[in-house]
């Protein structure tokens, strides 16, 4: 038996810092908040959601992309986990138009590069996580 899935469902990244990754991934990408632990969350609620750590979960469209606060050490791909994480976007144009709204935030970035079959943009979070927006060609 093998399982067949239509598509990864979430992701969830440790990140050190809630309000300093809260900030960059909302001010990059704008997607709107799907849940979060209130602060001021009665003990009930708190049960009830324990299990986003104080963190944040966005609806990325067809992928819910979670922020969980507990990481201790910054990000290093060359360690057994995630390598990086890419989100496809619909053209070159797009693409380049990424790039510059990163340039409009100040965050540092490669330059937009034809890999053959598609073409990437790399950028790292403020933990170090490295990023990728992808466009085909």
């Amino acid at each position: 038996m093998t399982i067949t899935t239509s598509s990864v469902a979430h992701v969830r990244l440790t990140v050190t810092d809630i309000e300093r990754s809260r900030h960059f991934y909302e001010s990059v990408f704008g997607w709107p908040v799907l849940i979060e632990l209130p602060q001021d969350a009665d003990p009930v609620t708190r049960t009830r959601l324990g299990f986003l750590f104080g963190g944040v979960i966005y609806d990325a469209g067809a992928t819910l992309i979670g922020l969980r606060p507990v990481g201790r050490d910054p990000f290093d791909e060359n360690r057994t986990g995630l390598d990086h994480l890419a989100f496809r976007l619909k053209d070159l144009a797009e693409l380049q138009d990424a790039a510059q709204h990163l340039d409009n935030l100040g965050i540092e970035h490669e330059p937009v590069k034809d890999i053959g079959p598609s073409y990437i943009l790399e950028f790292r979070d403020p933990d170090n996580i490295a990023l990728e927006l992808t466009a085909p060609r």
